[in-house]
């Protein structure tokens, strides 16, 4: 129906027990954010190596690094070169490890979008050029730390971009966490559909002023409706989760932000477990 895949470190930091529940529950793939406490920008070769070892011997195929590319100041030239030097490693890796995917952003909010949109989208045109002939896209998510908060903005920058080499990371979960209080289907889904390559499942319940993580198919998105119509649109890419839920304790903001490391990966196991139960057994009802 779906090809299915989780992000390892929302597991764990072992690489070898993020396979395995992934093995045990059918899936195709693992996406790589961090692993052992090192994040994509800080891999070496031998690390890209171990990870290409483990996850071939598993038969699981690696479909996207979801790298913190571009999670800067948009105003910052050391940062952006900084920037631009590990996204030109991570498609190394990427090339490596076979993989056509690396996760992008839209620099971190400091200002009003519609005033810096035409800014930030021409700060794509030198990743554009590191991309070209690698056979590697990059995939823009939206987050509600970024410029872009949602479907409807991280369209628009894909649209004045346009390129082919940078398509949008749907992220339904994170579509709870906008300000501007969007809905994510089918609202945010249809503004960002015609662009997709890339999609995170994760679940959370909105409140007042925020929103927390929840297990899969129990918070506020309505998945049985939005995967009923990505079988309806013909959705080719994978369902990746990110869990970005813990049952025995609560994730920082600092760490979702930019999740890293053991402190982001505690408890993870037991909590992946759960939804991708849920998820199975939504899928069984479509």
């Amino acid at each position: 129906m779906f090809r299915l895949s989780l992000i390892t470190d929302e597991v764990s930091q072992d690489l070898g027990e993020a396979v395995e529940l992934a093995k045990r529950y059918g899936l195709e793939a693992v996406e790589i954010r961090s692993v052992q406490e090192k994040g994509p920008f800080e891999f070496t070769r031998e690390d890209v190596a171990s990870i290409k070892s483990i996850t071939r011997s598993a038969g699981l195929s690696v479909c996207c690094i979801s790298s913190p590319f571009f999670k800067c100041q948009l105003d910052d030239p050391e940062e952006i070169t900084a920037q631009l030097k590990s996204l030109k490693r991570c498609v190394e890796y990427a090339q490596e490890l076979e993989c056509g995917l690396i996760r992008g952003f839209t620099f971190w909010d400091r200002g009003n979008f519609e005033e810096k949109i035409d800014e930030i989208s021409s700060r794509f045109e030198e990743p554009i050029r590191l991309l070209e002939g690698t056979g590697v896209t990059l995939a823009l998510e939206f987050d509600p730390t970024t410029y872009a908060t949602n479907g409807k903005k991280v369209a628009r920058i894909t649209e004045c971009i346009h390129s082919p080499l940078v398509k949008i990371l749907w992220d339904p979960g994170n579509d709870i966490y906008d300000p501007e209080g969007e809905i994510p289907y089918p609202d945010g889904y249809y503004a960002v559909k015609n662009n997709i390559v890339h999609i995170h499942l994760k679940d959370a319940i909105r409140r007042k002023n925020t929103a927390d993580g929840a297990p899969m198919c129990r918070g506020q998105v309505d998945y049985k409706g939005q995967f009923r119509q990505l079988l309806a649109d013909g959705y080719q890419g994978y369902l990746s989760l990110e869990t970005h839920y813990r049952k025995k304790s609560v994730l920082s903001d600092e760490l979702l932000q930019m999740p890293k490391g053991s402190a982001f990966s505690a408890f993870g196991y037991e909590s992946s477990e759960e939804c991708l139960k849920n998820i199975q057994e939504l899928l069984c009802t479509i």
